[in-house]
């Protein structure tokens, strides 16, 4: 009778045991697979997140002070016709975006130190072309001079005996460059760093001129409700294209295709339109 009872405790024990064993194995299972369903979920997510931002980011330099191509809105956030498009090409590319304002005499250095990607903001491809890898031109523009409506100046040859001021280190100051014949007749010719302290200058009859891009005049002069007017005659006519620090082909075509299919889905010409109310884009056409 003793035999049987420790027989039977042994045997309860044995089950017990095997019973405790197999609820571990279980919950150890549970374990590994609520892992390996988070790690894959993980992945998914990581697959995700590199698809979206294609693994890089798309640091665009302008100049915070060119309305309407790069500025600081109302709001205080930066846009433009520029940076517009610019956020758009990102998008299409799985690119962050960022916009990186900078100063427009430092650009070169900027963009061969790695700050910026690319330089994007009304920037003349003429005279430039070999210093950067180009996209094709997206815009046509013409260097003009600005001046007030009441002015006795009608023409380039009355700027003889004046006052002009142009931005530093720009496509019009290169244009002024290229015309000693002309600039020799200014009474000064004053550079300014940015075209918002040229046109206060201009409203307050510190200058007689402005010489700059004939877009950003329209606008400037637009947006103000200035009492000013552009000059017939064009000082130079130009290009706008994105520049890329030289040898980087590879992220100007890809800029370049998405540009391309941007003109033919109509975006280009959208953006265009908002901006300018007609479409002045290039590109494919």
């Amino acid at each position: 009778m003793k035999k049987r009872f420790v027989s039977a405790a042994l045997a309860a024990v044995m089950a017990l045991s095997m019973t405790a064993c197999g609820s571990s194995n279980s919950a150890a299972e549970t374990t590994a697979a609520d892992t390996e369903a988070a790690e894959s979920q993980a992945e998914e997510t990581t697959a995700e997140e590199a698809k979206t931002t294609d693994g890089g980011t798309l640091i665009v330099g302008f100049d915070q002070d060119f309305p309407p191509m790069g500025f600081v809105g109302d709001d205080g956030e930066y846009t433009g016709f520029d940076l517009e498009l610019a956020q758009e090409v990102a998008k299409r590319l799985g690119l962050e975006y960022k916009a990186q304002p900078i100063a427009w005499d430092s650009k070169d250095m900027e963009l061969e130190s790695g700050n910026i990607d690319c330089i994007w903001n009304g920037f003349t491809m003429t005279g430039r072309e070999d210093d950067y890898t180009w996209t094709e031109p997206y815009m046509a523009n013409q260097q003009v001079f600005v001046v007030a409506n009441d002015s006795d100046i009608s023409s380039q040859a009355d700027l003889a005996g004046k006052i002009v001021e142009v931005q530093a280190d720009s496509s019009a100051e290169a244009a002024l460059k290229e015309a000693p014949e002309l600039t020799a007749t200014f009474k000064e010719l004053l550079t300014t760093a940015d075209y918002n302290t040229a046109f206060m200058d201009l409203e307050q009859g510190a200058v007689d001129a402005i010489a700059m891009d004939v877009i950003v005049a329209g606008y400037q002069i637009q947006q103000r409700n200035a009492d000013f007017k552009i000059l017939d005659d064009s000082l130079s006519e130009e290009e706008y294209g994105v520049g890329f620090k030289k040898g980087n082909t590879e992220l100007r075509d890809k800029v370049q295709s998405t540009l391309e299919e941007m003109a033919e889905d109509g975006t280009l010409q959208e953006v265009s339109e908002k901006w300018f109310s007609k479409d002045v884009t290039t590109i494919g056409k």
